[in-house]
C-alpha cells in the first residue's frame, strides 16, 4: 500500500469520524435545548399553579373567618392546599437546579434547635404510620449558618422516604445531628429499619424520576426527593452518603458546613436571624384536630335509619380517608381502614355491607383484598368498589375480572361514589322486594330447583332454623349463627346479600309471613295467641311490626278474612 492510499484512507476516516462527531455534538445540543425548554414549561406552569392555590387558600382562611362551625373542613382543605404547594415547589426547585439559578443564602441562628423543630413537625406522619420516631442533637444548643429553606426540604424528604419505607409492626425511625470537634460542620443522620435499598439499584438512588421500590411497596413518588436533596446539600457546601442493607434498613448521613467561613457573601444573609419557632414548609397533619380514622364506627344523626347500610371504607390516604368518613357517614354506618390487612381484620369480625377500597396501599393493595374476599365462600358476595389513580383499561379489566363490582377514577367526586353505592343498594332492595313479596305461601312449602345453587341451600337452611325456633322470643342473632355454624357477621353477610335484609329483620321477617299464614288457617285467633306463636312477648309490638310489615293492623286483617274479603 503507497503512502498515497493511506493518505486518503486517513482522510476519509477524518471525514467519517468528524460527521458522527457532528452529529453526536449536534443530537447533544437538540437534547439539552429540549431540556431547556421543558424547565422552562414546568417553570411556568409551577408558577401557573401556585397562583391558583394562593387565591384557594385566601378563600379558604375568609371562610374560616364568616363561618367557623365548618373548621374539619377548613382544615381538611387547607392541608391538602399545602401538599400541593409543597409538591410544586419541589418541582421547581428541580427546574432551577437543572438551569443553575438555585441559589443559597444562609442566615445565623441557633442550628441544633431549628433541626429539631423542624423534624418534629413530621411527627404526625409517623404517628400516622405507626412508627417510632426519635431526635437527638448533640449538643442541644449550637449557634451556626445555614439556609433554613433548603436545609427543610432535605430533612423533609429524607425522613418521610425513611417513614415510606419502614413497616408498621415494629418501624424505627430516628434522626440524630452532631457536630465536629471545631464546631464548624454538622453530621445528620436519618436512619431507619426499613426495607432496605437492594446493591444494584444504589447506583440510580440520587438520579431525577428514579422511582425506587414504589410500585412494590404500593405507595407513590415523584422520583424527584433524592434527586433534589443530594442538589440541594452540595449546593450548601456539604456532602451526602447512603448505607443500606437489604431487609435491615437505610441510613443517609449528611455532612453541612455551618461556619461563615465556608460561604460567599453573595451567600450570607446579615440581616435576618433563624427563628426556630418558624415551620416553614413542615408538614401539617389532622391528627391534632380530627379524630382517628380508626376509631368506632360513625353515628349516624339522630333521625338515620337504624337499619342504614354498613360500609367499609379502606384507604391509606388519612386525609381522603376522613372525608369521605365525614361525608358518607352522614348516610350510612361506616367504617375504616388504612389496608388490606386491616380490613380483612374488620370484615371476619363485624357486619359490613359494602366494600369501598382504594388500589395502591401498603401491607395489602386492594387487588389482594378483592381476590381474597371473592375466594372466600363466606364474603364473595359482599360487593367492592375499587377507587383507583390508574387510568389504563388493562388495570380496569384486571379489577372486574378478579371480582371488583365498580371501578372509580381518582379524582372523583364523591357525589359519583355515592351514586355507585345508591346502585348496589337499590339492586340490594329489589332483592329484599322479591323476597318480601313471597308472602302468600310460606318461605318452607316453596319449591326450589331440582339443583339447588349453594346459596338457595344456605338460604333455605335458615328460614329452616328460624321456623324450628318460631316461638322462642329469645332466639335471636348469635343462637341463629350458631345453629347454622358460621359467625355472627358471616350470617349478616350473606342473608344482607341474599335478602337485602339484616339478622334480626329476616328473623322477623318470617315470623310476620307464618303470622299471616296461621291468621289465614284460623281467622278466630285471638291478637295475643298468635303473637306469641310466632315468637312475640309482647302482642302490642308484635301488631306495630304486623302493621309496619302489611300496613294493617292483626285485628283488621283478622276481621277482613273472616269476612271474607
Amino acid at each position: 500500500m503507497n503512502l498515497q492510499t493511506i493518505i486518503i484512507i486517513l482522510v476519509i476516516a477524518a471525514v467519517v469520524g468528524l460527521f458522527f462527531i457532528g452529529r453526536e455534538l449536534f443530537q447533544r445540543g437538540v437534547r439539552v435545548r429540549n431540556r431547556l425548554q421543558m424547565s422552562a414549561v414546568y417553570t411556568n406552569i409551577t408558577h401557573e399553579l401556585l397562583t391558583p392555590l394562593t387565591v384557594i387558600s385566601a378563600s379558604v382562611e375568609r371562610l374560616r373567618d364568616k363561618e367557623p362551625a365548618h373548621e374539619q373542613d377548613y382544615d381538611l382543605m387547607q392541608l391538602n392546599i399545602d401538599r400541593m404547594v409543597r409538591l410544586l415547589q419541589q418541582i421547581l426547585e428541580t427546574s432551577k437546579s437543572q438551569s443553575g439559578e438555585l441559589k443559597l443564602l444562609v442566615a445565623h441562628g441557633d442550628v441544633m434547635q431549628y433541626i429539631r423543630r423542624t423534624a418534629l413537625c413530621l411527627e404526625p406522619l409517623m404517628a400516622k404510620k405507626r412508627v417510632d420516631f426519635t431526635v437527638e442533637c448533640h449538643p442541644e444548643s449550637m449557634m451556626g449558618w445555614i439556609d433554613t429553606d433548603k436545609l427543610d426540604k432535605v430533612i423533609y424528604n429524607l425522613l418521610s422516604n425513611a417513614a415510606k419505607y419502614t413497616p408498621r409492626e415494629g418501624g424505627k425511625v430516628a434522626l440524630s445531628v452532631r457536630t465536629n470537634k471545631k464546631f464548624d460542620q454538622i453530621t445528620i443522620k436519618v436512619s431507619d429499619n426499613g426495607i432496605g435499598i437492594p446493591h444494584e439499584k444504589m447506583k440510580k438512588l440520587f438520579h431525577r424520576f428514579y422511582d425506587g421500590d414504589y410500585r412494590r411497596q404500593q405507595t407513590t413518588g415523584t422520583g424527584l426527593g433524592l434527586a433534589l436533596t443530594r442538589e440541594l446539600v452540595y449546593l450548601h457546601g456539604g456532602n451526602i452518603d447512603c448505607d443500606s442493607e437489604e431487609g435491615r434498613g437505610t441510613t443517609f448521613t449528611v455532612t453541612l458546613p455551618i461556619s461563615k467561613d465556608a460561604f460567599s457573601s453573595s451567600q450570607i444573609d446579615e440581616n435576618h436571624m433563624i427563628d426556630v419557632n418558624v415551620e416553614s414548609t413542615a408538614i401539617l397533619d389532622m391528627a391534632n384536630r380530627m379524630r382517628s380514622p380508626m376509631s368506632e364506627p360513625s353515628e349516624l344523626p339522630g333521625n338515620a335509619d337504624d337499619d342504614a347500610y354498613k360500609l367499609l371504607i379502606v384507604e391509606d390516604n388519612i386525609e381522603l380517608l376522613l372525608l369521605m368518613n365525614q361525608l358518607l357517614g352522614q348516610k350510612y354506618h361506616v367504617r375504616t381502614a388504612t389496608n388490606g390487612k386491616e380490613a380483612l381484620e374488620i370484615i371476619q369480625n363485624e357486619e359490613i355491607d359494602i366494600i369501598i377500597s382504594d388500589v395502591m396501599m401498603p401491607v395489602m393493595d386492594g387487588m389482594e383484598l378483592t381476590r381474597r374476599i371473592k375466594s372466600d365462600v363466606n364474603f364473595q358476595h359482599l360487593p367492592i368498589i375499587l377507587l383507583t389513580a390508574k387510568t389504563q383499561e388493562e388495570d380496569r379489566t384486571e379489577a372486574l375480572q378478579i371480582g371488583a363490582d365498580s371501578f372509580v377514577t381518582k379524582p372523583f367526586k364523591i357525589g359519583d361514589l355515592e351514586l355507585r353505592i345508591n346502585n348496589i343498594v337499590e339492586n340490594r332492595k329489589r332483592i329484599q322486594e322479591e323476597f318480601i313479596s313471597q308472602v302468600s305461601e310460606p318461605p318452607r312449602q316453596q319449591e326450589i330447583d331440582a339443583e339447588p345453587t349453594a346459596d338457595e341451600l344456605f338460604l333455605k337452611r335458615a328460614i329452616d332454623c328460624v321456623y324450628a325456633h318460631l316461638d322462642d322470643s329469645d332466639y335471636d342473632r348469635d343462637t341463629f349463627a350458631a345453629d347454622m355454624g358460621a359467625s355472627a357477621s358471616t350470617l349478616y353477610n350473606k342473608l344482607r346479600a341474599m335478602t337485602g335484609l339484616n339478622v334480626s329483620a329476616f328473623i322477623r321477617d318470617i315470623r310476620m309471613k307464618e303470622a299471616m299464614h296461621i291468621a289465614q288457617q284460623q281467622p278466630d285467633i285471638r291478637i295475643s295467641d298468635l303473637a306469641y306463636k310466632v315468637g312475640f312477648k309482647d302482642p302490642k309490638y308484635f301488631s306495630t311490626c304486623f302493621k309496619k310489615e302489611f300496613g294493617l293492623q292483626p285485628s283488621e286483617y283478622i276481621e277482613n278474612l273472616q269476612k271474607g274479603l
